[in-house]
């Protein structure tokens, strides 16, 4: 044989076990096909599926069904095989049942009186050995959204409720709500399945309970009183998701039936109360979880429930969970921007762990420019208002505004700082981006105005050097007034240049000009703005005619200014925005009494009647009228609900709002069970020789045996000579028997001595014969003994 034929045989030996191992190992998903090649369905293939599924074989049942499962998830329209599927429905083959149900939940609505055919099967299912098999019936049969089958579902449901497997009882659980979903009027039946649920001590089932309860009687938590310390103990052996969702039904319960943890004015301790302790003790060590969901859920706990000493406990498992992945740092850090306010001390000290980062996404920016302004004080305010700078120089025009408006508060609490803050913020009006302009001016403004509501001494105090006080800052703005071309920080220049426009040279220390009482920069604005008018938004147009408005008070008789305020009425008497037209006929009713003391010396003055207020009133209306706002500092970050997604977009629903405190609460009576009884002690002492007589006749209280039919009890408890009497407790019994043990124990020594004599008998009359023998043939000796 040579050497081709040799490679030939091998070829076809290696090709002939290569295929009897791949269909050996079909069935063990061993093969070398994957899962990917049921995506690529040729129309073969699919019009092949028919035949597969009434075919004799699992396997090609199997390979059909995955088939329809890929074009399922492809979007695919299969309605069409449902009744192939269907037949299919009572497989012995587990994954070709599971598939099958699969399909049938996909499609139950859309064949709702095919579906009905295979309740049956289900029913019968409900009966199986394998639990698994039981737990997959119920889904189904729970999933398929016919409202006909609702009081069959209910029955399904209150059987598994009661099953011996707690995978099953878990899958009656999950099907509560989805049958309160498919039909309210059940509910008196599944609240009732429910309480029964509620009394199973396993783990496993315990959180699809606590679900099943928030969806169907989220009100009812006077069913949880008998519960509540056995489901606080059970959370620590519960799955993570369990976890989460019975922590949030203890936390309502907690609101709702405990009363708030409050301050013992003689000790000067916090006092809470046991029942809500033992929530807070045993949540605690879940802190320690991989899951961040059971994290956060332990978090809200502290953050609703506990007293105000603890909540700085959320601070470092919160920080953990921020380098898990981008998307739970999302979340992790809207919870801290809500909780800062209450945690800022604890958390101050890590802020360089929350600094922005160039790749961080837009709403991570935002959250840690909001945490670190919120997280300012005398210790950090230096780092952090070098890392508001340099953000102010981002590419993200939010992260932008932040940073400016956080330089601002952080000129506002820390009065160190003011100065630096100022001088970046004028540098930043020198920007060429208007967005970088626009925050500058509005931040301005708001410390401006909050600065000059002040005493005059104050606010020189405050800003210190004169070239940035108040007013050297509006003029700085109203020179630029050009170069701003925001319409809100425009109109921002306006109100600060209208509002502190009248010259004070004792107390501004600003030069006078040719009009009287007016500061030099404030008509040249309104020179500008007048030109521009025609072009403006109508916020600037509103601020300019109250600009008019002021200038005209404090000078009502300039030439100038009143050229400039007809033109501008007259401009905004026929605008197209009828705010505009609004505001500039209600100042020109109130402008009327000044215009008529004007007129009064020299001028003609068509007088339109009705009452007129004079100069000084005026004034003040224009002037006093409006008080300047400070910006809030807070924001509604704080009012915003912790660990929920309303947390997350800035949102509050109804449904995410915890009860109020109870000023009392209930009685802790209530929530008492069989759980809570300790052990009874045991009265019986055994001692190391064993159970014996002693030791139980050292009982506090005898034991006394009753026998139901009233005749003395049988075997080792009764005597049936009537020797002794009916037995009333074990110390008579167990003294019968030592008396037994006696009279026993007297009898074998009676005995034992009778036998002793006897046997002392026999042995005299052997010795009798004896010394006659030795009589006669024995010596005799001195003594008289005999001696053999």
């Amino acid at each position: 044989m040579d050497f081709n034929t040799i490679t030939e045989n091998a070829s076809r030996l290696g090709a002939r076990l290569q295929e009897t191992f791949s269909e050996h190992t079909r069935d063990l998903n061993l093969a070398r096909t994957s899962s990917s090649a049921y995506l690529d369905n040729p129309e073969e293939k699919v019009r092949n599926i028919k035949k597969q599924l009434d075919s004799n074989s699992d396997r090609e049942k199997l390979d059909a069904m995955k088939r329809l499962i890929a074009l399922i998830s492809k979007g695919r329209n299969v309605s069409e095989y449902f009744p192939y599927v269907v037949k299919n429905v009572a497989s012995h083959n587990l994954e070709v049942r599971k598939l099958v149900y699969i399909y049938l939940l996909r499609y139950a609505e859309q064949e709702p009186d095919l579906a009905l055919l295979s309740i049956n099967t289900f029913q019968k299912d409900l009966s199986d050995t394998n639990p698994l098999i039981r737990a997959m019936a119920l889904r189904v049969l729970s999933g398929i959204r016919v409202p006909m089958i609702g009081s069959i579902v209910v029955l399904a449901i209150k059987k598994c409720a009661a099953d011996v497997s707690p995978y099953v009882r878990k899958a009656a659980a999950l099907a509560i709500p989805k049958c309160y979903s498919l039909d309210s009027s059940h509910q008196p039946e599944l609240i009732t399945i429910i309480s029964s649920l509620l009394r199973d001590h396993s783990p496993l089932s315990i959180g699809s309970v606590a679900v099943a309860f928030t969806e169907v009687c989220p009100t009812r938590l006077d069913l949880l009183h008998q519960h509540y310390r056995r489901l606080c103990r059970t959370l620590i052996d519960a799955d993570e998701w369990g976890q989460v969702d019975l922590l949030n039904l203890l936390i309502r319960y907690a609101r709702t039936m405990l009363p708030r943890p409050s301050m013992n004015p003689d000790t000067g301790e916090e006092e809470v109360d046991a029942d809500l302790r033992l929530l807070i003790n045993l949540a605690e060590p879940l802190f320690q979880s991989q899951n961040p969901a059971v994290v956060l859920a332990v978090a809200r706990v502290f953050y609703y429930l506990a007293p105000t000493s603890e909540i700085p406990k959320i601070v470092s498992p919160l920080l953990r969970l921020l380098h898990a992945s981008q998307e739970i740092e999302r979340v992790v850090l809207a919870y801290l921007v809500i909780a800062s306010w209450s945690i800022c001390q604890t958390l101050a000290p890590f802020y360089s762990r929350l600094l922005v980062r160039a790749d961080d996404v837009p709403p991570v920016k935002k959250d840690k420019a909001h945490l670190l302004r919120n997280l300012i004080n005398t210790d950090n305010y230096q780092a952090l208002l070098r890392e508001f700078i340099i953000y102010a120089d981002d590419a993200d025009d939010e992260l932008v505004a932040d940073a400016i408006h956080a330089i601002g508060y952080c000129a506002r609490i820390i009065p160190d700082s003011t100065q630096q803050c100022l001088t970046a913020l004028m540098s930043f009006i020198q920007s060429k981006h208007d967005v970088v302009v626009t925050n500058a001016v509005l931040v301005l403004k708001s410390l401006v105005q909050i600065r000059l509501q002040q005493e005059s001494n104050a606010a020189f105090g405050m800003f210190g050097s004169p070239s940035t006080s108040p007013l050297s800052i509006i003029a700085r703005l109203a020179w630029k007034i050009d170069e701003i071309h925001h319409p809100q920080a425009r109109a921002c220049v306006l109100w600060l240049v209208g509002q502190y426009a009248a010259a004070d040279p004792q107390r501004n220390g600003i030069e006078e000009t040719h009009i009287d009482g007016i500061t030099p920069w404030a008509p040249d604005v309104l020179r500008k703005t007048a030109k521009s008018f025609a072009q403006e938004t109508p916020t600037v147009k509103l601020q300019i005619l109250t600009l008019v408005a002021k200038l005209l008070v404090l000078s009502p008789t300039d030439r100038t200014l009143d050229l400039l305020s007809r033109y501008v009425f007259s401009l905004a008497r026929y605008d197209l925005n009828f705010d505009v037209r609004d505001r500039a006929r209600m100042l020109s009713s109130l402008l009327s009494g000044v215009n008529a003391a004007v007129a009064h010396d020299g001028e003609s003055y068509e007088d339109p009647g009705g009452v007129t207020l004079r100069r000084e009133q005026v004034r003040m209306v224009l002037f006093e009228g409006k008080l300047g706002l400070s910006e809030d500092i807070r924001h509604d970050e704080e009012r915003l609900p912790f660990g929920t997604l309303g947390g997350i977009t800035g949102k509050e629903s109804m449904e995410s709002r915890l009860p109020d405190w109870l000023e009392e609460g209930t009685e802790p009576s209530l929530r008492d069970s069989e759980d809570d009884v300790p052990p009874m002690p045991a009265v019986t002492q055994i001692s190391s020789q064993g159970v014996g007589p002693r030791s139980i006749t050292a009982r506090t209280s005898p034991v006394v045996l009753t026998p139901t039919d009233g005749t003395p009890p049988s075997g080792s408890f009764g005597r049936q000579d009537g020797a002794k009497g009916t037995y009333t407790d074990l110390d008579q019994f167990y003294a019968d028997i030592n008396e037994e043990k006696e009279d026993e124990e007297e009898e074998d020594e009676e005995s034992e001595s009778e036998e002793s004599e006897e046997e002392k008998s026999e042995d005299d009359e052997e010795s009798g014969s004896d010394d006659n023998v030795d009589e006669n043939n024995g010596e005799d000796n001195d003594d008289g003994r005999i001696h053999r």
